[in-house]
């Protein structure tokens, strides 16, 4: 199992500097230190691979949104910090920023579908996150889907989109604009 995970650390390595479509095997199995062949041993193809390395980013990001949720918080305020943690990984780190990068610049298939399983996992884990919220009469009930992806998109726009032509909010200043707009309509008196 030790070879596996120097594997997956060479991949993980490779598909960050150079993405998934200019990275092959051969450059894996030299970083690694292994032949080729002992690659194919543990992975039937660079696709299989790569998914790999996607899913162990998966499960870092849900790990580091868990992590920012606090007991004495409020609802919005442990939403409001998971999803900016969940965002500025996904805008900081290397391997999420070139999937993205190579997603929307190449467009390659697997590329694309490793982004939708990012967005997937963070939409997901908001909807798991407004159902405690539901059920414990912090939020008044709402359609957990498309409110998830509102409350995603809207984070997008306002960590990624906004910073390209603004300077960057606040986690203060995004928070209080969720307040007015988002958390107000979601209110148990609302």
């Amino acid at each position: 199992m030790e070879r596996k995970k120097h594997i997956l650390k060479a991949a993980n390595d490779a598909f960050s500097m150079f993405g998934y479509k200019a990275t092959t095997v051969d450059q894996v199995a030299k970083a690694a230190n292994v032949g080729k062949g002992t690659i194919y041993n543990f992975f039937d193809n660079k696709e299989e691979l790569f998914r790999e390395v996607i899913s162990e980013l998966l499960h870092e990001m849900k790990m580091a949104a868990e992590g920012s949720f606090k007991s004495d918080r409020s609802f919005k305020e442990n939403v409001h910090h998971a999803l900016f943690v969940l965002l500025e990984y996904r805008k900081s780190h290397q391997l999420t920023m070139k999937v993205v990068q190579e997603a929307k610049g190449i467009g390659t298939p697997t590329v694309q579908l490793a982004l939708q399983e990012m967005e997937e996992l963070i939409i997901t884990y908001i909807k798991e996150k407004l159902q405690l919220a539901v059920d414990a009469g912090d939020i008044r009930p709402c359609k957990l889907e498309p409110t998830a992806f509102m409350i995603y998109k809207l984070y997008i726009a306002f960590i990624i989109d906004w910073e390209e032509n603004h300077s960057p909010l606040t986690k203060e200043e995004i928070l209080d604009l969720f307040e007015q707009s988002i958390f107000k309509g979601l209110s148990p008196e609302g």
